[in-house]
């Protein structure tokens, strides 16, 4: 389609500012940003729709405006919502360059424009997905009985042959084509998020193609314009904007099976503008979770503010309502706290972190676009808080076999997000007990907040610790400062490390079966394959190299903790 059939298009409400004699242009997409360098995502022809938040003086519209007539976008629509108006310095940038330029009234919403722009597009370059949009518009206007994007996948397997499924950054199965044909294993979901997370670190631009078994699969990312990375600001360099990190473990993906690398550019186009109809999807389903993170927001700071616990209690017989309806107002609550860590990197983890809780959390059982996820999560920092209601029980229970565990959590999803984070990043979540009203709440917050702690000083990329370990020494460990851990480990271990290097003698093995056998000879020696001589031996030169005496209680528990913290 023509720039010039959409400033004619009354239901748009564009206004021309700039670009006259260039409205004959071809429009060949259209992509919504706020970044300050967008030219990743572009790849020519775009009618780009920005609201303004990545301008923060007059000197900024220049190179950004340079940065889209670089990459060939046909036009700008800026949003004048967030100034007002377009500033002068944009039309002037844009004249310069000869870029046409549009106002986008604050009436008008990017997703209508984007709509009509992927519509017109589509049935221009090929009548066989047509189709596919006209229903998905309809769709989107008659609501979640429309069918949701599974109507979407449906068609693309009846006009095109084509069998896709839409997928979490997890692995969740969120919409799959209902018609009749095998579905996608949990499993096989999981790979292919895994290998889309993995080519997304890389900054390749998709669609990204992997072979799992007899089957080639075509994966493209889903962006929703409602979750777009955070823009540079005070103390954050304009490069951090541009970081493939801030979005890799919140984006959805579409994945085709089908091989996409012999496809002509107007089938890349179809399927490009589909994702941005599913990310429609997506925007609703953020919008429906609205209610929930704000009652959770309100919750979360009065317990951080040390409000009376009536006035919490009040607030959560609100929420009881709106998540578990049905089930009373006086539910029991878990507390769940995640974050999300980048080594070296100023990203602003809190909304991802938020993003991520949410999909961790939902049943999963559940699919769909809006699955029956009743959990509410905040984010305060850089840390999110899920505030989880559970049945009530009976007086004799603790509420633990009706909750969640922290394992559990992350079992079906720690290969995808492994993956995603790759060498410099790690997930942690930590998970309260039960409690039973509000006075407890504010103990299981920070509950969940030393098991988060305990989880994070862990190996690997992403971890839980429940309440249950917070009763053993593994909840001091991750409080004693490096330094101290080093010397400590250092003065008792090395030792029989150089002793082991230099006679091959299995000191540092001997100690550890030694403690885990309580101390038994017996035991000990049986589970070596050793004399009990031999065993006697040993500890005995354990002891004379570390002028420690294993028969005291206060040495075994030093030899305990310096292992543990080797």
């Amino acid at each position: 389609m023509r720039l010039r059939a959409l400033l004619d298009t009354d239901a748009l409400g564009l206004r021309l500012l700039g670009g006259e004699d260039e409205l004959d242009r071809t429009v060949r997409g259209v992509m919504t940003t706020d970044l300050r360098d967008p030219s990743r995502y572009l790849s020519g022809g775009e009618l780009v729709l920005t609201g303004l938040a990545w301008r923060r003086d007059g000197d900024d519209s220049e190179p950004f405006v340079r940065i889209l007539v670089q990459a060939g976008v046909a036009a700008l629509a800026a949003g004048e919502a967030e100034l007002g108006e377009v500033p002068e310095d944009l039309v002037v940038a844009c004249a310069r360059h000869r870029l046409p330029l549009f106002a986008v009234h604050e009436s008008v919403a990017f997703a209508t424009i984007t709509e009509h722009v992927v519509r017109q597009v589509s049935g221009e370059r090929a009548g066989d997905l047509a189709a596919v949009v006209d229903r998905h518009r309809r769709m989107m206007t008659s609501g979640p009985a429309g069918g949701g994007p599974d109507v979407v996948l449906d068609l693309l397997g009846s006009d095109l042959d084509l069998r896709a499924w839409v997928l979490s950054p997890t692995g969740r199965l969120i919409a799959g084509p209902k018609v009749a044909g095998p579905g996608l294993p949990a499993d096989l979901c999981a790979k292919l998020a895994a290998e889309h997370l993995a080519a997304a670190r890389t900054g390749r631009r998709g669609p990204h193609r992997v072979t799992l078994g007899p089957a080639t699969y075509s994966l493209f990312p889903i962006r929703a314009s409602g979750h777009r990375p955070a823009v540079a600001g005070p103390g954050r360099p304009p490069q951090a904007s541009r970081d493939v990190r801030e979005s890799v473990l919140s984006d959805w993906l579409l994945a085709v099976e089908a091989d996409a690398g012999d496809w002509p550019a107007e089938r890349l186009d179809l399927l490009q503008g589909v994702t941005q109809l599913i990310s429609v999807e997506r925007d609703r389903r953020d919008a429906a979770r609205t209610v929930r993170r704000r009652l959770a927001q309100e919750v979360l700071e009065l317990v951080q503010t040390g409000a009376a616990p009536a006035e919490i209690a009040a607030r959560l017989r609100v929420a009881a309502p709106v998540l578990l309806p049905g089930l009373g107002a006086a539910p029991h609550w878990q507390v769940v706290v995640a974050r999300v860590d980048w080594a070296g990197a100023d990203i602003e983890a809190g909304p991802v972190a938020q993003s991520l809780l949410e999909e961790i959390l939902v049943d999963p059982l559940a699919t769909g676009p809006e699955p029956s996820d009743r959990i509410a999560v905040a984010h305060s920092g850089d840390e999110a808080v899920a505030l989880v209601p559970l049945p009530a029980v009976s007086a004799e229970h603790d509420g633990s076999e009706s909750g969640i565990l922290a394992e559990a959590l992350l079992e079906s999803v720690r290969d995808p997000l492994s993956a995603g984070l790759d060498d410099d990043g790690q997930v942690t979540l930590g998970v309260s007990a039960a409690v039973h009203s509000a006075e407890g709440l504010r103990g299981a917050l920070e509950e969940a907040r030393h098991a988060r702690r305990v989880a994070a000083a862990r190996p690997g990329r992403v971890c839980a610790a429940g309440h249950q370990e917070l009763a053993s020494h593994v909840l001091l460990l991750p409080f004693v400062p490096d330094d101290v851990r080093r010397a400590f480990t250092a003065r008792l271990l090395d030792p029989l490390r150089d002793y082991d290097r230099r006679h091959r003698a299995e000191l540092i093995p001997t100690l550890e079966a030694f403690l885990d056998c309580d101390g038994s000879w017996t035991r000990c020696a049986t589970r070596l394959h050793l004399h009990v001589n031999t065993l006697r031996y040993r500890v005995g030169r354990i002891e004379q190299l570390t002028g420690r005496d294993l028969s005291r209680l206060e040495d075994k528990l030093d030899f305990f903790l310096a292992l543990r913290m080797s």
